[in-house]
């Protein structure tokens, strides 16, 4: 991973994106993540999208979009795993959880995973439900 300092901000290089980006707490952990996931998981790279736009139908009714942090798709590119990352002082609460299950609204992945550096939550759906698993699937696993 590359940083730097640009206009007095430290800055990292983004791969996915391919920009440098704000080196904010939540983006050092979104970087290892994905590296993580890339090089020790062997995640395909190209099919890891970064700040991903989700548009849904809010509770109200009124149509929204917002950015997942990451979205991993398959092959084919159906999409396979919502991660949603925070910075390592912010726990992974159910509002958390609750904003990742708002994007699998949309794409009805198999996998959701929260990360904050420290601790990891992987959600795998089961029927209807998701329930959490204690390791990070292999890349295109269904379970």
């Amino acid at each position: 991973m590359h940083t730097r300092i640009y206009n007095g901000k430290e800055q990292i290089f983004c791969e996915w994106r391919r920009k440098w980006v704000r080196l904010t707490p939540e983006e050092w952990v979104r970087q290892h993540f994905l590296h993580y996931l890339a090089e020790e998981m062997h995640y395909p790279k190209n099919l890891i999208a970064v700040e991903e736009m989700i548009h849904y139908i809010s509770q109200d009714g009124a149509k929204t979009a917002k950015r997942a942090d990451a979205v991993v798709y398959l092959n084919d590119l159906t999409p396979w795993m919502v991660i949603e990352f925070k910075a390592d002082t912010v726990p992974l609460t159910q509002k958390v959880w609750d904003q990742a299950a708002i994007y699998n609204t949309q794409l009805h992945v198999p996998y959701l995973v929260l990360h904050n550096g420290y601790h990891t939550y992987i959600g795998k759906q089961t029927n209807s439900i998701f329930l959490l698993t204690d390791r990070m699937p292999e890349y295109g696993e269904r379970g």
